[in-house]
């Protein structure tokens, strides 16, 4: 336990210092687009790509956390041009193959590609509240390549009155 936070804080720390010193040699911030269909307890499968206009708990989150360590996250926005003229794009099952064009078309360095569900269990004992679990994957791609960096995947939970506010904090926590 104590190697893999050690590990995970060195990381952190050369990411940082790669990333000022990009800065401040006029290096661009890496460009990311986040992909991540998400799927609410009682809800439909989503994804902004396909036809929704916002973007997922869990890629709202990640998109806060690339945007403080020194990324530069794709709005939207600024894809609806490219993906209003291929509709291939307009499926919430994206593929690697499409996830890299549309990335390439974007003009995007990575592309984090996946999904996200919630799921409601039982009752907490002695209370009226309902466990709720939310499992993430997802894979990190090199668009100027198309290479497979990481495969990625976390859990989170939560407990509330409300099944659907339950699962948007567990899709939270485990973004």
């Amino acid at each position: 336990m104590k190697k893999s936070v050690l590990f995970l804080m060195i990381l952190f720390l050369g990411l940082t210092s790669a990333i000022s010193f990009a800065a401040d040699a006029g290096i661009t911030k890496p460009k990311i687009i986040l992909l991540i269909s998400e799927q609410n307890i009682q809800g439909p499968q989503r994804a902004w790509w396909a036809s929704e206009i916002d973007l997922s708990t869990t890629e709202a989150t990640l998109a806060k956390k690339l945007i403080e360590s020194g990324f530069k996250v794709l709005e939207p926005s600024s894809l609806t041009k490219v993906i209003k003229e291929n509709s291939a794009f307009r499926i919430v099952n994206l593929s690697e193959v499409k996830s890299v064009k549309l990335g390439n078309l974007s003009k995007a360095n990575y592309v984090v590609l996946g999904k996200a569900i919630a799921s409601s269990g039982g009752k907490v004992p002695q209370s009226n509240m309902i466990s709720c679990f939310a499992n993430v994957t997802a894979k990190l791609i090199r668009v100027k390549d198309g290479k497979l960096i990481a495969y990625l995947d976390a859990s989170g939970n939560s407990a509330h009155l409300d099944v659907v506010t339950g699962g948007r904090e567990a899709l939270n926590n485990a973004a």
